[in-house]
């Protein structure tokens, strides 16, 4: 057992699960932006209670929350070709996790928005503030705080969801483990070890930087 660990872990298999854990981070931290980005404008969207547009983006996210994201996967890299319009691999798997990940971000988005009281706007109006300038200065900083664990989580969520672009061959961490233990079944332990630990201590960072910036906020 613990020479299959000292072989599995050889400086070659450790810098070819690097470049995969490279390309996670990559896809992920690209995708959490655009996410974040597309996901506010559209729970803002839903907050305001624009009439008729904010029932359709209502529609429309609910929609994609409830389709497996495998099957967004599958459409934008095996579907979209059919409407004559071919992406890469990598640029799929952003567009996928982006749309997929914009619509559980609004929610939540909404949700922090929703949670201030109605009172914070109604006294920011009596003294001066235009809607748009108390909804910057007073309403989003405390929503800010509010959604940053619930924001931080689906962030996490997002990072171990890159795992399942290698249905679309995505040359990503859990991607590189399957063709090392593919060519020896020896390794297949010590990489879902591998994988794990290397899981963990992206995901913990995150989760260490999202205190800080709470903490940061709140002060």
């Amino acid at each position: 057992m613990m020479k299959s660990f000292m072989d599995a872990y050889s400086a070659v298999n450790l810098m070819f699960l690097l470049k995969g854990l490279w390309i996670t981070v990559e896809v992920s931290v690209i995708s959490i932006i655009l996410s974040y980005i597309l996901g506010g404008i559209l729970g803002f969207i839903r907050y305001m209670r624009i009439k008729y547009f904010s029932a359709i983006v209502g529609f429309i996210i609910d929609l994609i929350r409830n389709l497996p994201l495998i099957l967004i996967f599958f459409f934008v890299y095996f579907g979209l070709p059919n409407l004559g319009l071919r992406i890469e691999i990598i640029p799929s798997s952003i567009l996928a996790l982006t749309v997929f990940e914009s619509a559980m971000l609004a929610e939540i988005i909404r949700g922090g928005i929703e949670s201030i009281s109605k009172g914070q706007m109604e006294g920011a109006r009596a003294n001066g503030l235009t809607y748009w300038q108390a909804m910057r200065y007073i309403i989003l900083p405390q929503a800010q705080v509010r959604m940053i664990p619930a924001l931080v989580s689906q962030f996490i969520s997002l990072i171990k969801d890159t795992s399942l672009a290698t249905i679309i061959m995505l040359p990503e961490l859990m991607y590189h483990a399957q063709i090392i233990y593919g060519q020896n079944t020896n390794y297949i332990i010590p990489m879902f070890v591998a994988l794990a630990v290397m899981y963990f201590i992206v995901c913990y960072a995150l989760s260490l930087f999202s205190r800080y910036l709470e903490k940061r906020i709140a002060s």
